[in-house]
């Protein structure tokens, strides 16, 4: 390829949408790692988290007439209570048990809230209001679309909530050593089975959040359920049980995913971020930043 033709405008571009894109990926990624944190076994109802929480704020700002902020604040209160009531009832009594029966249970579980999301709202397309603004920024001669920015921006600000959360408050300091060692935890007296609840409760939070920009950003419907399927590259990569390798591996799919579909093509795009997967595995079996031994309950 001759160097003179080639656009590096337009590769600027791409790749400024690809990171900015990833910080959407890590979101999502971060409701996936903090369960396996807590719980050790991957939540396959996360995507469900994701498709609730877009639908109860649909109910609450289009159907209710609700202010925005409002109905953000009632759709995350909803869906985390929703989260309290399926670890206490479904995921609770199954502490103990083989990892693969919890990991079932979450399957069976995306299915329910799945048929029962479609039996309420219906399988149609709804149009979401726009939660992020639009306007482009366009700095030098690159464009990017507002809603990437604004996406990022987002990712980042929730991101780090969480993670100065988990390092600094108590109740994260607690969170974090029940999920590494939860038998010492218990003995020192941290009540081991609220700071899973929680967990739970702030996977969903996340997952809620996600689906609403996502589905403000295409459109809702009971589909949106399996965007999160879309993000095991990101987790495999970045390490299961790793909040900074789900940002890193976020930035780098989001990237990889950006340059692949505008050069390979839209076809090619869902099969090469599992293949740097697959290579990248082959020199770390745990991922970027994944612990090497994982406990799980």
């Amino acid at each position: 390829m001759n160097s003179a033709a080639f656009d590096w405008v337009a590769l600027a571009e791409y790749s400024a949408i690809g990171l900015l894109s990833g910080g959407l990926l890590a979101l999502v990624a971060l409701g996936f790692v903090l369960i396996y944190k807590g719980t050790g076994v991957i939540n396959f109802a996360m995507g469900e988290f994701m498709m609730l929480g877009a639908y109860f704020f649909y109910t609450a700002n289009v159907m209710w007439k609700l202010p925005m902020g409002l109905a953000l604040a009632l759709t995350l209160a909803a869906v985390a209570l929703v989260a309290a009531l399926i670890e206490r009832a479904l995921l609770r009594p199954l502490s103990g048990q083989p990892v693969i029966s919890v990991l079932m249970a979450t399957i069976g579980l995306a299915s329910a809230l799945h048929g029962a999301v479609e039996g309420v709202w219906g399988g149609q397309n709804l149009e979401m209001p726009q939660v992020l603004p639009r306007k482009p920024f366009t700095p030098g001669d690159i464009l990017i679309p507002g809603q990437v920015v604004w996406s990022f921006v987002l990712a980042t600000v929730v991101i780090t909530a969480f993670t100065l959360y988990f390092r600094f408050s108590r109740t994260g300091i607690a969170m974090r050593a029940a999920a590494s060692d939860p038998v010492t935890a218990y003995v020192m007296g941290i009540d081991v089975r609220r700071t899973q609840a929680l967990t739970w409760m702030f996977a969903g939070i996340v997952g809620a959040m996600a689906g609403i920009v996502v589905a403000s950003m295409t459109s809702l419907s009971p589909a949106l359920g399996g965007a999160a399927l879309g993000v095991l590259a990101v987790i495999i990569l970045g390490g299961l049980d790793s909040i900074a390798g789900a940002i890193v591996a976020g930035l780098l799919v989001g990237l990889i995913e950006s340059l692949t579909a505008a050069y390979l093509g839209g076809k090619v795009r869902d099969i090469v971020p599992y293949a740097t997967v697959l290579i990248i595995l082959l020199v770390r079996p745990y991922g970027l930043f994944g612990t090497r031994q994982i406990e799980r309950l």
